[in-house]
């Protein structure tokens, strides 16, 4: 099979999959043109000068043409989306089969070609992915439009129209828009509030107008977008408007003409809210959903949608594909269109924006590369969750001290399904479904999610109670089925209930009117039910899981409960490690680094750390060797930039500084901190470096620590030890007792 564009299927006179012979002209060789002119379409904008344009004249070298044939030429168009056109070869000599070369001489006319358009034309090649669905909706719609009498013969009525549905951003008008461009219909496009009019009669007089326009100009399809604004369910509105429209528009549907020249396709997000007369078979025959797509079609798009900019080798369309989860089309336009612009911001302190023409040395080398497109990544993110949507901080294991064992547990359950689910599928296991994590305040159950959020590659959905709960009935339960209807869009996903407990207490425990029962019930249902959760797993914490609903515990909802528990010595040497690590502390080894970059600014110090090398123990004696004196330089950063960027660039390269002295110190401290969870060390840290700041000292000391201990004391007590271990002996299986809440110092 070979897959040909438009603009060539239009000059051979087929469609797609007819059946055509091809063969080689015989004995002849090659025939540069000498001359070629080229006409515009009917729709091409005046003042778009293409005469002396070196870069279409790039593009049309090896062109084949005859006259009277299509040529399409790749145009740059406003916020470098680059378009598509058609132009008719009017003359060229000689006349007939030649190749356009260096030497041939290109004229455009003035005069547009008559009897075509070819700016702004849709294509089956403007849509990645949907084979499908394309397949589906051409054998719908194109088929009884081009070859009505195949319907006749068989006896059947040709379908009057259908319905797409899906997120925004999916495709589907630009799905209707190609499949009118290819078949070669009259298109007849109608934004569904451009109907609605305030005058009595006046909206159901536009609605009969359009489908007598489209009857004079048959065969014609009309594309009616956001259905649901218009044809609403009836029981559900209270104007009278609306449901004079809806009548209208089941009348005009049931009278169109049988033989199929009249097509009409709806379009909606929202299929639920249209009225049910309309989906019936007679009117809307079909519905065709156009989904999120997945990782093999966002390649597709993404080649569409970079298929005119000149990409650096660095660029990988098939990882770009595999770090965009639950993106849809237009969010990969976004994306494209983002990282181009990122490449532009790199070359404008090259321009000269007041110069007419930009020099040509600097167009060649002007491309879009890796570190572009992954910079567009940070700030363009799937449509479907801009609601939902919060700025996750890059948080990494190993920002994340001790807790070793449960993170294993928690890496299994939850990254290893979304990162490499054929292993799963292998042993013929089902992934976790739910992980709950609990322990006493303060040990990082937060912070674990978001290293989850971070490191997992999922869309991250953080569900916070208040959000969900409302006073008018059943809103709070559409309220949940809405975060998991998301959750399944943007899968592969995690969903985050933090404070489980208070969102989903033990049934007949609370006096709210049964609302937080229903929510419960809900979110119960929503994980087991009748409809998969595919790639979308669920989170909890929570520190009282003696209230949590017991239904919510079971295998097949939270299958993982990870205790969260107090830090040992170990863990807490390493908490206090990540938060002391930008932390000028006395006699450290790496306040004489910082000291002696002095004047070094952001690429100095990138440099420096570079030319250390990767995965090195090193001590203060080879790092100063490569350390040039720049005192006198006026660009230098701060102090505590140096030190931060030092100890973040260290860490990349997995570099390691020989400290004794931080080191006795942060293992001195951590006997000391015993009872101490994770939020009291970080608040022990703060507070040492607040009194040091009160006395405008420059360097944090042991006096600063031990004043800080008076006046922040540990989380932990014996009674809270006893409640939250008898709490791990029921989970794991030991004797079922009744358990006392924990009370706190």
């Amino acid at each position: 099979m070979i897959r040909i564009d438009k603009i060539t299927r239009l000059n051979a006179g087929v469609s797609v999959s007819d059946v055509v012979k091809i063969s080689a002209i015989k004995g002849s060789q090659e025939v540069g043109a000498n001359r070629i002119i080229l006409a515009p379409p009917e729709d091409f904008p005046k003042n778009l000068s293409l005469s002396n344009n070196p870069h279409i004249r790039n593009r049309l070298i090896d062109y084949p043409a005859l006259k009277n044939d299509l040529v399409s030429i790749l145009l740059p168009g406003p916020f470098l989306q680059q378009q598509i056109v058609a132009f008719k070869v009017v003359d060229i000599e000689p006349e007939e089969a030649v190749i356009i070369t260096k030497e041939t001489k290109i004229e455009f006319s003035d005069k547009p070609a008559t009897g075509f358009e070819g700016f702004k034309r849709f294509s089956y090649e403007d849509i990645g992915g949907l084979k499908d669905e394309l397949q589906r909706l051409r054998e719908t719609i194109e088929l009884p439009l081009r070859h009505p009498e195949l319907f006749q013969k068989l006896g059947i009525e040709p379908p009057k129209g259908v319905l797409l549905y899906g997120p925004p951003g999916t495709g589907k008008t630009l799905i209707a828009k190609a499949v009118a461009s290819e078949s070669g219909a009259h298109f007849r496009h109608i934004a569904g509030p451009e109907v609605i009019s305030k005058y009595y009669g006046e909206s159901e007089q536009k609605l009969r107008e359009i489908f007598d326009e489209a009857r004079e100009n048959s065969p014609s399809i009309i594309f009616i977008d956001e259905l649901d604004s218009i044809a609403p369910r009836r029981e559900e509105v209270t104007g009278e408007v609306e449901r004079r429209v809806v009548a209208q528009l089941l009348t005009m549907m049931d009278g169109l003409e049988e033989r199929g020249q009249v097509v009409v396709i709806g379009a909606t997000n929202r299929v639920d809210a249209i009225d049910a007369a309309l989906r019936r078979p007679g009117r809307f025959d079909r519905e065709i959903e156009i989904g999120v797509p997945a990782e093999p079609d966002r390649i597709e798009i993404l080649k569409i949608h970079t298929r005119g900019m000149p990409l650096a080798e660095d660029v990988s369309l098939d990882v770009l594909a595999q770090q965009t989860h639950g993106f849809v089309g237009a969010d990969l336009a976004a994306l494209a269109r983002e990282g181009a612009i990122r490449a532009l911001r790199r070359y404008l302190p090259e321009l000269d924006l007041e110069t007419t023409e930009i020099p040509q040395e600097i167009l060649d080398t002007l491309k879009v590369n890796g570190a572009d497109f992954r910079s567009a990544l940070r700030d363009v993110g799937p449509s479907a969750m801009r609601e939902v949507m919060l700025e996750v901080s890059h948080v990494k294991w190993e920002h994340v001290g001790g807790l070793d064992a449960a993170k294993t547990e928690i890496r299994e359950a939850i990254e290893l399904p979304l990162r490499d689910p054929r292993r799963i599928e292998d042993l013929g296991i089902e992934p976790p479904r739910g992980v709950l994590l609990y322990g006493p305040p303060g040990t990082g159950k937060t912070l674990i999610a978001k290293a989850v959020a971070s490191e997992s590659g999922a869309n991250f959905i953080p569900v916070r109670g208040p959000q969900l709960l409302s006073k008018w009935v059943g809103e709070s339960e559409r309220a949940v089925r809405d975060v998991f209807k998301k959750a399944r869009q943007v899968a592969p996903s995690i969903i985050f209930f933090d404070e489980i407990d208070a969102l989903a207490p033990a049934r007949g425990t609370s006096s709210d009117s049964h609302v937080s029962d229903n929510v419960l019930n809900q979110i119960l249902t929503e994980m087991d039910g009748l409809i998969e959760l595919e790639d979308v797993v669920i989170m909890g914490a929570t520190n009282r899981p003696d209230i949590v609903d017991p239904a919510l515990l079971r295998p097949g909802r939270f299958d993982r409960l990870v205790y969260i528990g107090e830090p040992d010595l170990e863990d807490r040497k390493k908490i206090i490690a990540i938060h002391t690590r930008f932390m000028p502390l006395e006699g450290s080894a790496l306040e004489e680094i910082v000291e002696r970059t002095t004047g070094y600014d952001e690429d100095s110090i990138a440099e420096l750390v570079e030319m250390w090398g990767k995965d090195r123990t090193l001590n203060v004696m080879e790092l100063g060797k490569g350390i040039a004196d720049k005192r006198e330089a006026t660009k230098g950063i701060s102090t505590g930039a140096r030190r931060r960027r030092l100890v973040e660039l260290m860490a990349e390269r997995a570099l390691v500084l020989t400290d004794p002295v931080r080191a006795a110190f942060i293992t001195a401290l951590a006997e000391q901190t015993g009872g101490f969870v994770g939020s009291d060390l970080e608040s022990l840290c703060r507070e040492a470096g607040m009194l040091a700041l009160r006395e405008n000292a420059t360097i944090v000391t042991r006096h600063h620590f031990e004043e800080a201990k008076k006046k922040v004391h540990p989380t932990m007590n014996d009674r809270l030890r006893e409640y939250y271990m008898r709490h791990l002996q029921h989970f794991k299986g030991g004797l079922h007792q009744q358990v006392q809440p924990p009370e706190y110092q």
